[in-house]
């Protein structure tokens, strides 16, 4: 997706609109005075100018009318088609990315022979249907703003691109000229940034040019396209900025993007960030003498400041990481990282969520949205697909509620229980189970009790989820034929089940 958007990427467009004033020289001076500013600043800049064909755009009855605002503007500054050209070459010349909002059709014709990079469709034309019509044959990025537009009508623009193959981006805009900060509305750039995380979005301006605040604002809401009208001369509009007025507010970008930093991803710490934070991290000490070969844990160690320079720190250990000593330790030395062997079983773990996510989608069980559930490996982690269970606890008072989760090929060694009587019913795939050395094979809707002291183990072909519903669970109330288990303390890996997992493996 970063990809399909980098057109849109700190994208600043010029907008010229009238400010030509109907003089091609006055319109290159803007373009050429516009490009010494730009060339200072590593952005993607565009220039823009609007295409109207007046004999077509204004009704005849209402041609060259002087009382009509829009109309007289309009018709006094207007150029023909090789005028426009000659300020299209000089755009192309220069090295900015031409961009013209056609306000007809047969604008949308010159644009094309005019051969321009991109087209607007301005906040007017945002739900002008023959007119985008009109502007998706061509092959052309588009940009549209949606000022004043309902979600509704800017869900019907978005599907109605999406389904023609456009490549485009949003615009926020406000259509007020100039705009007050009262009335700008920043909000609506992460409104549109989470409807629509796959599109570009920008923000079209109408502010007073001489404030530098609201283009740092749009840019901390994730704004990566802006506009501006622009222009030189004396008798510019209240919200067309200078070239001067122009380098500031890029001067105001820049130190916005930079105060930003990285987007989409976790920055690199600094030098001075790793060392204070180094600093102040409580770093792992031997509580006990610990020998060779020893595994670490919380009875033999201890955590505290300061530590030195390749000694092993407290967010070092986890559930997730194994370290063995691979020399003897004294009490109170520090665990360094080249005195033990580390083993990070994370991978492994994640690896089997994933199964066991999968499991639990094809068997279309509703489960509860957090859940305490541990990974029993009786062997030890590598041995989990061979000897072990995944147990997800819901339920534990005077009666108890578990489901149970083998992987196909998986089984669970004999043992029993003396306090806790339990019946197992399996809710989807197969279930062999051996009770007091009588073999079973059960299927969906089976229930089987298990009584206290009678020995069981279980397994299956193609996978299994039971649900195991009984009397009070205790931990210490099972009792495995191989002492070889009981004597593993590290058996269990203990995890929080959410089901944004489901939810993500549906998506």
């Amino acid at each position: 997706m970063e990809e399909k958007n980098s057109a849109f990427k700190k994208l600043f467009i010029m907008e010229m609109a009238n400010n030509h004033m109907g003089s091609v020289e006055h319109g290159l001076k803007i373009i050429r005075d516009f490009h010494r500013v730009c060339k200072n600043f590593d952005f993607q800049f565009g220039f823009k100018l609007q295409y109207r064909n007046l004999d077509t755009f204004i009704h005849p009855d209402f041609q060259g009318r002087q009382d009509i605002k829009f109309i007289k503007r309009f018709s006094e500054t207007r150029l023909k088609a090789d005028e426009f050209r000659i300020l299209k070459d000089e755009i192309k010349k220069l090295g900015f990315i031409s961009i013209c909002t056609p306000f007809n059709e047969k604008s949308v014709d010159l644009i094309e022979k005019h051969d321009f990079d991109i087209i607007k469709v301005a906040s007017c034309s945002f739900t002008d249907w023959p007119l985008l019509e009109r502007i998706a044959l061509t092959d052309k990025r588009i940009i549209a703003s949606t000022a004043s537009a309902s979600i509704e009508n800017i869900d019907k623009v978005v599907m109605f691109l999406e389904h023609r193959g456009k490549q485009f981006c949003l615009m926020h805009c406000v259509a007020e000229y100039p705009t007050k900060k009262s009335n700008l509305q920043l909000n609506q750039i992460d409104l549109l940034k989470k409807k629509y995380p796959t599109i570009g979005i920008g923000f079209s301006t109408h502010e007073s040019p001489d404030d530098l605040d609201i283009i740092k604002a749009a840019i901390a809401k994730g704004a990566q396209v802006f506009e501006k009208h622009v222009g030189v001369g004396d008798t510019l509009n209240a919200y067309s900025a200078t070239p001067e007025q122009f380098q500031e507010w890029l001067n105001s970008a820049k130190e916005a993007f930079d105060m930003c930093g990285t987007v989409g991803d976790r920055p690199k710490p600094s030098e001075m960030e790793k060392e204070s934070l180094r600093a102040l991290s409580r770093a792992v000490f031997a509580k006990k003498p610990i020998m060779k070969k020893e595994r670490l844990d919380l009875s033999n160690l201890f955590f505290a400041i300061p530590g030195v320079e390749g000694q092993i720190l407290a967010g070092d250990i986890s559930k997730y990481t194994e370290f063995t000593a691979t020399v003897n330790i004294e009490t109170n030395n520090p665990i360094m990282s080249h005195d033990v062997l580390r083993r990070d079983i994370r991978s492994q773990v994640v690896g089997i969520i994933k199964e066991v996510k999968d499991l639990l989608l094809s068997s279309r069980l509703a489960i509860p949205n957090k859940l305490d559930f541990e990974l029993s490996h009786h062997y030890g982690i590598d041995n989990f697909h061979k000897f072990g269970a995944t147990i997800l606890n819901c339920i534990n008072r005077e009666y108890c509620k578990k489901l149970i989760i083998l992987v196909p090929g998986q089984s669970h060694p004999t043992h029993f229980h003396k306090l806790k009587e339990e019946t197992f019913h399996v809710l989807f795939g197969d279930l062999n189970l051996e009770l007091n050395g009588t073999a079973g094979e059960y299927n969906p809707g089976n229930f089987i009790t298990i009584e206290r002291g009678t020995k069981h183990s279980f397994g299956t072909r193609s996978g299994v989820v039971f649900e195991e519903i009984s009397t009070t669970h205790y931990k210490s109330d099972s009792y495995y034929d191989d002492p070889k288990i009981e004597e593993n303390k590290k058996r269990k890996t203990e995890l929080t089940y959410w089901s944004d997992w489901l939810e993500a493996g549906i998506r």
